[in-house]
């Protein structure tokens, strides 16, 4: 059996073989070791690998500005970097996203990784550190606590950028619903009671614009990510790094990314500040409540389908029983709220870690920054899941939705303007004694003729405040 070629790394605590081919090094092993504590492990988040990558890339540009790299160090650098930025090497990324050290792990695998890449460019083996240092040159005049907090800000500045179409999508098919269903009348109703008559489009126009009003909400979110303590270093002091990095580095992330990056005003207090995280996670949750809504509302609406609303006919998606033949169950409603309920925790979750910095450092971000990034895929997901799967399949029962109204004692709030409150109350009381619809009440009695009946009842007379020139006959 042939034997795994390795090589020797060294660090503080000692001396361990590496796999001659890996292009980590002894800390992210360390890192590995250490924290087998998910199944998230940095190779699964690439926009915050890419994150990593455009910070070092910053940095790097700084450092040779400032004299501090030669050109081979710099050239390798950003090659590397641009390398990852394109997909290449994300495997060398194997530690877990829930690590202690405040993102050391992580921060030391993107050096390792980013360093050996570079020695490749320059012509030399992994691990040939003497050309190209993981410390010395990738991590130059940075500390975890400057380059680890603004990788996550990119990463999650780009997720949250690739999030927006996915939403907007389901927005835009929630509208689609809403303009195909816009002359079906149906029955609203306030805590499970019957109330007044709507059309069942405005129901969906009802559920886009609720959650077109949460863009807005996000992108605010999301802007607090562009502020960055690159140069802070350690503890916001700066140490280590030379006068003008911190300015340099800031310009040059912010023409990588074409984002508007910003240097924080004060650097210890953004060192230990993860408040973005904390607000935009509750942007988050204020999506995932919303969709979660929209699912139960679907399940109503489709709950039958004869002994329920049965309102609108969900997509058929699985057989619904081992022992029921025939049921068939909304199972994709049910998703989405089950990935509402995930976003929340992982809301509270980043929320009692912003509250857990203990003097110049949060060394809790690493959590928040897995519940972050998963929330984000998991919302992408439910978007996707729900439009293509649900909302662009649903049909309605455009009989049942009308039956409904003529037979609900709510339609007499309609009439009340036309009618008045004395004949609405009578005829509200015998339709409660006798089991008779409003509708039908009104023309036996002669109240309304059956055409001006029909002309409040109108979908277009529901959808907005009007006045019709319609008036009692007794």
């Amino acid at each position: 059996m042939e034997t795994q070629k390795t090589r020797i790394e060294h660090d503080l605590l000692g001396k361990r073989e590496i796999p001659a081919d890996a292009l980590y090094g002894i800390q992210t092993l360390r890192g590995v070791e250490n924290f087998s504590i998910s199944r998230f492990r940095l190779d699964q988040y690439p926009l915050f690998i890419n994150g990593l990558a455009y910070t070092k890339w910053a940095a790097a540009e700084a450092n040779y500005q400032l004299g501090l790299l030669t050109d081979q160090q710099y050239e390798g650098i950003v090659a590397a970097c641009k390398d990852i930025i394109a997909g290449k090497y994300h495997d060398q990324f194997p530690v877990d996203m829930i690590q202690g050290g405040a993102g050391t792990s992580t921060n030391m695998n993107a050096n390792e990784v980013i360093a050996n890449i570079a020695l490749m460019h320059m012509g030399h083996k992994p691990g040939e550190y003497e050309y190209c240092s993981s410390h010395d040159h990738v991590n130059r005049s940075q500390s975890t606590n400057d380059a680890y907090p603004t990788a996550i800000h990119m990463g999650l500045y780009a997720s949250h950028l690739a999030f927006l179409p996915h939403l907007q999508q389901l927005i835009d098919a929630l509208r689609k619903k809403g303009d195909e269903f816009a002359h079906i009348i149906k029955m609203g109703r306030t805590q499970l009671e019957d109330a007044v008559p709507m059309t069942l489009g405005q129901t969906f126009y009802g559920f886009a614009s609720i959650l077109q009003d949460e863009i807005k909400h996000l992108n605010e979110a999301a802007a607090d990510f562009l502020t960055i303590n690159m140069g802070a270093t350690a503890i916001g002091t700066g140490i280590c790094s030379e006068p003008g990095y911190a300015e340099k580095c800031t310009d040059a992330l912010a023409k990588i990314t074409g984002w508007n990056i910003r240097l924080a005003e004060d650097w210890v207090g953004a060192t230990s500040d993860t408040s973005c995280m904390v607000g935009y996670m509750s942007a988050l949750k204020r999506v995932a409540i919303k969709m979660s809504k929209i699912s139960n509302d679907l399940r109503l609406l489709a709950s039958g389908p004869r002994c329920g609303l049965g309102e609108i006919n969900l997509p058929a998606r699985q057989p619904g029983s081992s022992i029921m033949p025939g049921k068939v169950n909304p199972v994709i409603p049910e998703v989405v709220s089950q990935v509402a309920f995930k976003v929340v925790g992982n809301e509270m979750c980043v929320t009692m870690a912003g509250e857990a910095p203990q003097m110049e450092l949060n060394a809790m971000e690493p959590v928040m920054a897995q519940c972050s990034f998963e929330s984000v895929d998991l919302l992408i997901n439910a978007c996707d899941t729900l439009r293509t799967l649900c909302i662009e399949g649903i049909t309605a029962n455009e009989d049942k939705c009308r039956q409904e109204v003529h037979n609900s004692i709510g339609i007499v709030t309609a009439l009340n303007p036309y009618i008045g409150y004395e004949h609405s109350t009578t005829i509200a009381q015998k339709a409660l004694e006798t089991g008779r619809s409003v509708y039908d009440l009104v023309l036996e009695e002669g109240i309304l003729t059956k055409e001006d009946l029909e002309t409040i009842l109108d979908p277009k007379n529901m959808v907005r405040p009007v006045k019709l020139d319609i008036k009692a006959r007794k």
